[in-house]
């Protein structure tokens, strides 16, 4: 709700030299330095490709599509910011170039520009502007991430916009930090700045002059360098800070304060705030680092090659660790090579076995070849979307009788589809009943955010939860067909959680096993270091408990 009194400031987060040096983190981490200091604070990500969303973009492409409660598909980025603080975030904290050209053309062909020439400038920095603009008013400060890298051609409409913003908003609420790398050469036994002067020198051609750099390195940059990054940068050596390689992400808001990162903005946006407490990542710190216990969690999917494809799925899993004291060691197997060798040889020695969600035919038997070898071993297994439509189809074939068993996902010729595109359902944030079938657009068949769920007493999920109503976020396209429902509780199945008007089911379980669960929807969303995930929580402690297991029967 924007608080007409409230004028919040802009801190602008840009990248120079190469991706991936960590711009989501280093804004997570900001934010979560200035909220210890008592101050409200929200995020945007603009990302440069045309695109609308990534929501239908390969994980390849991409990585994760995270989602927010109000069925925002976006970019992983958000997942950081809201692990980190107390944001929470929806469609507004998300803008691509497609969405901004869609909203302008659209307009265009409303007339709403009166017959005039459309431009870049100033019809698309212009709607860039009025998307960060939402945010004014909301929140003390507005931490805005620029997607790319300076240079890339796609992002000169947003650095325009931005560099636009500090003359229409006034030079004391805008503030400009920019991410660069200083490469560390072995060979030379020494740091290279010239990466860092061209990147920077690229970016004031633009018009904007950074204020502060983080300068990405592995080793602690000496006052000397410091000096000469300044010198030739045009910013205080003050401003130059070090954002050293860290062993874990959780570290990075702490190593920033220790440089005087967050001192060091509010003197800038000449903002008065108490001393920050920090005392949460001291303690996280100190868990994550010295855990007593360790386990190891099988992962199984599609993308095992690239990690950022399940960035929320490993973080909660490093949560889930942290509630039961314990590192959580993640072996990611690849579904296809199940296919070929069989679980028993990749599986074994693992603790819990966890199948998440994605889409499409590729990988599933592999990934039920998993399923069945977790029940029938009595290890841990936790399904989610798509690993929770498997377990179902798994105790359907091999339970139940129904040989046949699958999802209208992957074929239309079986008439036992115990997963199906259920063609009415209620939207209780409409109030209305969706309509949605084969010929729908690929997102809007989509149950997207958050839904409400309520649980059966003395199940596994309700001792997770300790409730009985609880919210989830979602993105799955296929349901469980009540059809089967009947048949399969009748020889086993737990449905331990559904929606409101038990029409939805969210929650499988079964009931003679240590722990065996699935779920419709994405608990990783919600999962947080400081207030990990009840179910991560409690599959990790199961997983701990096999491990001692098989601790003690080895050692007997």
């Amino acid at each position: 709700m924007k608080d007409n009194s409230k004028k919040t400031k802009f801190i602008f987060i840009t990248g120079g030299v190469l991706s991936s040096l960590g711009k989501g983190l280093a804004a997570a981490s900001i934010g979560a330095l200035l909220e210890s200091r008592g101050l409200t604070i929200t995020f945007q990500k603009l990302d440069p490709y045309i695109n609308v969303d990534p929501g239908t973009m390969n994980p390849f492409q991409h990585g994760e599509v995270y989602v927010t409660d109000d069925g925002a598909e976006t970019d992983l980025d958000l997942g950081h910011y809201e692990r980190y603080t107390h944001a929470v975030l929806g469609q507004r904290n998300n803008y691509t170039s497609g969405r901004i050209y869609n909203s302008v053309i659209t307009k265009e062909r409303r007339g709403e520009y009166n017959g005039g020439t459309v431009q870049v400038i100033p019809h698309i920095t212009d709607e860039i502007k009025a998307a960060i603009l939402q945010l004014d008013g909301s929140v003390d400060i507005a931490i805005i991430e620029i997607g790319g890298t300076i240079g890339d051609i796609e992002g000169q409409p947003f650095l325009e916009a931005i560099r636009q913003f500090r003359t229409d908003q006034g030079p004391a609420n805008v503030l400009y930090i920019h991410l660069t790398w200083v490469p560390y050469l072995k060979a030379a036994g020494e740091v290279k700045t010239k990466p860092t002067q061209h990147s920077v020198r690229e970016l004031r051609a633009i018009g904007i002059q950074p204020h502060i750099l983080l300068c990405r390195t592995e080793t602690q940059l000496s006052d000397d360098i410091k000096a000469k990054i300044a010198l030739f940068c045009n910013v205080e050596a003050s401003d130059v800070i070090t954002a050293q390689d860290v062993e874990s992400i959780y570290d990075v808001p702490l190593c920033l304060h220790k440089e005087g990162l967050d001192d060091k903005i509010l003197k800038h946006l000449n903002i008065w705030t108490g001393a920050p407490h920090l005392e949460p990542w001291e303690d996280l710190a100190r868990k994550i680092k010295c855990p007593a216990n360790e386990v190891t969690i099988a992962i199984i999917g599609k993308y095992v090659d690239l990690t950022e494809s399940y960035k929320s799925l490993h973080e909660a899993l490093v949560h889930g660790g942290v509630a039961n004291d314990c590192k959580v060691k993640m072996r990611y197997v690849s579904a296809e090579d199940l296919d070929n060798t069989g679980a028993g040889e990749l599986l074994t020695g693992c603790d819990g076995v966890l199948v998440p969600g994605g889409f499409g035919k590729r990988g599933t038997e592999g990934k039920i070849c998993a399923i069945t070898f977790a029940r029938e071993k009595k290890i841990p297994f936790f399904g989610i979307c798509l690993g929770m439509q498997l377990a179902v189809i798994e105790f359907a074939r091999n339970l139940a009788g129904l040989k046949d068993a699958n999802s209208m996902e992957f074929t239309d010729a079986t008439g036992q589809a115990v997963i199906y595109l259920m063609k009415e359902w209620y939207d209780h944030r409409t109030d209305k009943v969706q309509i949605r079938d084969e010929n729908s657009d690929v997102g809007g068949t989509m149950r997207l955010g958050a839904y409400p769920c309520r649980l059966v007493k003395d199940t596994a999920a309700h001792a997770a939860y300790g409730t009985e109503d609880l919210e989830e976020r979602h993105r799955h396209r296929y349901e469980f067909n009540n059809d089967f429902r009947e048949l399969l509780v009748k020889k086993g199945l737990v449905v331990s959680g559904t929606s409101p008007d038990n029409n939805l089911v969210e929650i499988v379980e079964l009931a003679d096993h240590p722990w065996f669960l699935g779920c419709q929807f994405h608990p990783e969303f919600k999962s947080t270091p400081m207030k990990p995930h009840p179910l991560f929580r409690d599959f990790i402690k199961a997983a701990l408990g096999n491990n001692e297991k098989w601790k003690n029967k080895n050692a007997a």
